[in-house]
């Protein structure tokens, strides 16, 4: 009885913390699901994994059949920023990348480059509407890794966000701190392909099903 009562309570803090993340009342993982014990009283956390779970059954329920198109766009946007990125290795990450997005996603992109003023040129000589850029510093395997966040609006209404890191980092794998698996990305031909070819599939590990 008391595992069933546990994984009903985990179940319920996953559905809020995706709630709340749905909703946009709170932007990371960690904070939503410190946001929803706090709310329900619980002493224990959800895992990303459940939150995501849970993330996509709601966007399901709320976006119906609209998701899928709303993925192809959005993909579609992806591939003409990628392209004024081209110098750049641009690759697709995140949700879009995955094919989980709903519709408060952005597009994350990332590009690499020696001089991250470069790409802020690039970008406006492609007149994307830039509103914000900072430089992020994270600690990854105890090591500091400094990144340039670049911020876009589109002229569709959705965001983007292009993160650049040195070009020394573009043949370093990062991990998936929501699945567990090496964040692959899509570079502008395989993201071009897919367009062409199957463009609503999910790159999601094979032992998830979502």
């Amino acid at each position: 009885m008391r595992n069933n009562n546990l994984t009903s309570l985990r179940k319920k803090l996953a559905r809020e913390s995706a709630l709340l993340l749905y909703t946009s009342q709170e932007k990371e993982f960690k904070q939503a699901k410190l946001k929803a014990a706090d709310a329900l009283g619980a002493r224990i956390l959800p895992s990303n994994l459940e939150i995501a779970f849970e993330l996509d059954r709601i966007a399901d329920e709320y976006e119906g059949q609209q998701r899928q198109g709303h993925l192809v766009q959005m993909r579609k946007e992806a591939l003409k920023i990628m392209d004024s990125l081209k110098n750049f290795n641009p690759k697709l990450v995140g949700s879009l990348w995955r094919g989980t997005v709903h519709r408060n996603s952005d597009i994350d992109i990332v590009v690499f480059s020696s001089d991250p003023r470069l790409v802020v040129d690039q970008i406006r000589k492609s007149r994307f509407r830039i509103v914000k850029t900072e430089h992020i510093c994270k600690t990854i395997k105890d090591e500091v890794e400094e990144s340039f966040h670049i911020y876009l609006d589109l002229s569709s209404n959705a965001e983007a966000e292009i993160v650049v890191r040195d070009l020394e980092k573009i043949n370093q794998k990062y991990m998936c701190e929501i699945y567990g698996d090496t964040i692959e990305g899509l570079s502008f031909a395989r993201l071009e392909n897919l367009l062409k070819e199957e463009p609503t599939r999910r790159f999601l590990p094979t032992r998830i099903k979502v």
